[in-house]
């Protein structure tokens, strides 16, 4: 069975998604990995008993130094991919050199890499909005793109429409894409 280490900052939504959609079935989640105690997600997953694990960025003096820890944490996993699900840092190549990742983008790469995806992508005259599942690279949202999804904006969107129809293809995009990376 092969095994998945995820990253994420936040609520969790997608970890959680994750973990229902592949856990024990044809993969299995070896740990939940957040930069931060307080992330919601952490309840979620150990709900789900999925181990989790806190390494908080704040507690070291470099990115470089985080991500060297961060790659010893993910590495004592042994995992066969490691997935970037609203992880909220900005890796260093310390980590993009070493761990084999991909990353679920709010946005049709390459357009709106970065923060504020969401909101950039739905204050754009863009017809088009959706997500991208890429691999992790030392460039920023830059890694070759895996799947993409899209929609069609319509003129009465609002942001809470819009955020809910990228979540909804964040929940399909995500799974399929772990699974084509590690069937391939």
């Amino acid at each position: 069975m092969k095994k998945i280490v995820i990253l994420f900052s936040g609520e969790g939504f997608n970890a959680q998604n994750i973990v229902k959609r592949l856990h024990e079935k044809e993969y299995y989640v070896a740990c939940g990995i957040t930069n931060k105690k307080d992330a919601k997600g952490l309840d979620k997953l150990q709900e789900l008993s999925v181990k989790t694990e806190v390494l908080e960025h704040s507690n070291f003096n470099s990115r470089e130094e985080f991500d060297e820890q961060l790659v010893k944490l993910v590495n004592s996993y042994e995992p066969d991919l490691v997935v970037l699900s609203g992880f909220m840092r900005i890796l260093t190549e310390v980590f993009t050199e070493n761990v084999k990742a991909i990353n679920l983008h709010p946005s049709l790469l390459p357009k709106f890499k970065g923060a504020k995806a969401i909101e950039r992508s739905f204050e754009s005259d863009d017809k088009e909005a959706g997500v991208s599942v890429h691999y992790v690279s030392s460039e920023l949202d830059g890694g070759e793109i895996i799947l993409q999804n899209s929609f069609k904006k319509s003129q009465d969107e609002t942001l809470d429409s819009f955020c809910a129809k990228i979540k909804n293809i964040e929940y399909e995009i995500m799974p399929q894409a772990i699974v084509e990376v590690l069937r391939s």
